[in-house]
């Protein structure tokens, strides 16, 4: 059984951080007491998901789909086990790059299923799982546009999406190559690929598979492209609360055991080499040798 919260405006989002974790027991406890209890006391498990992160957590409907909720159904299935409960209710809580952190932090979700990048900052904030994913920060630009390389974006203006690690990423590369660029914010992914389509930018710089996500949403994809060089690679992993180490070891060993068994591969096939919905297209995009290397020998690992 599961259930999704309605899409909120960003007010609404916060509201509800702050409200959350007072049910059922309306007490401050709600934030403090171990994941594991807190789950036990609410009689749902709550799971944050993005609403356009194609393709690891998004809508198709009403429905949150994607690589990270598919993993998320495998730690909620030992969170099922541990506690004893079977029909253990989900209940589907929209997040973004702005307030996904603060529902952690609050209590108001208990897992945060999209795609976060592990660094060591957030670290302070919250917990990570070990890498699910490793991806390459690029840009996407219009083939008309010219541009070939990153250093051809000096001066230029680039989108980025609020509450991302992406801006000191490309920071970090311009600077690397004696440029800079111009930084317009968009307010998630959505509005910051309507500022590249509508050529309001130069380029929109993103991790590549979800570049490649809302690409495939767009009719006229053919006139796009993806800048072959990296601004950096970041690791992803399911994000939780900090300092409560039972319920990390109960989440890294049920993505470990994903691991193990071959289903994160399975899994990963299905999201990034063969169709998914809702326009069936294949975003064709091999795992790379150092996601292998990761699943081979798991690692929570954060960048800088």
């Amino acid at each position: 059984m599961s259930a999704s919260l309605s899409r909120l405006p960003a007010i609404a989002l916060l509201m509800l951080a702050a409200a959350l974790p007072l049910a059922p027991s309306a007490s401050a406890q709600g934030v403090t007491i171990p994941t594991l209890e807190r789950i036990r006391q609410n009689g749902a498990i709550y799971v944050g998901y993005r609403e356009s992160s194609v393709p690891f957590s998004y809508l198709v409907g009403d429905k949150p789909v994607g690589y990270s909720m598919d993993l998320c159904e495998g730690i909620v299935a030992a969170v099922r086990a541990k506690l004893g409960t079977p029909a253990l209710p989900v209940v589907h809580v929209p997040a973004n790059s702005s307030t996904r952190l603060l529902l952690l932090m609050t209590g108001a979700i208990d897992l945060e299923c999209g795609s976060t990048t592990n660094t060591r900052t957030r670290q302070n904030q919250v917990a990570f799982s070990v890498t699910t994913y490793v991806s390459g920060i690029k840009a996407l630009v219009h083939k008309d546009s010219g541009l070939e390389r990153l250093a051809d974006l000096n001066g230029k203006a680039v989108a980025t999406t609020a509450g991302t690690t992406t801006e000191r990423a490309v920071r970090i590369a311009m600077a690397a190559r004696n440029a800079s660029v111009r930084f317009k914010s968009g307010r998630d992914h959505g509005d910051s690929l309507m500022m590249v389509v509508s050529r309001h930018v130069d380029a929109f710089a993103l991790d590549d598979a979800v570049l490649a996500g809302l690409l495939s949403g767009l009719p006229d994809r053919d006139q796009y492209r993806l800048l072959e060089e990296n601004f950096g690679l970041e690791p992803y992993a399911i994000a939780m609360r900090k300092d409560d180490p039972d319920f990390k070891n109960l989440v890294d060993d049920a993505l470990i055991a994903m691991m193990g068994s071959g289903e994160m591969e399975r899994l990963y096939e299905k999201w990034f080499m063969s169709p998914i919905p809702p326009n069936k297209v294949n975003l064709r995009i091999p795992m790379s040798d150092m996601l292998r290397g990761m699943l081979r020998n798991p690692s929570d690992a954060g960048i800088q």
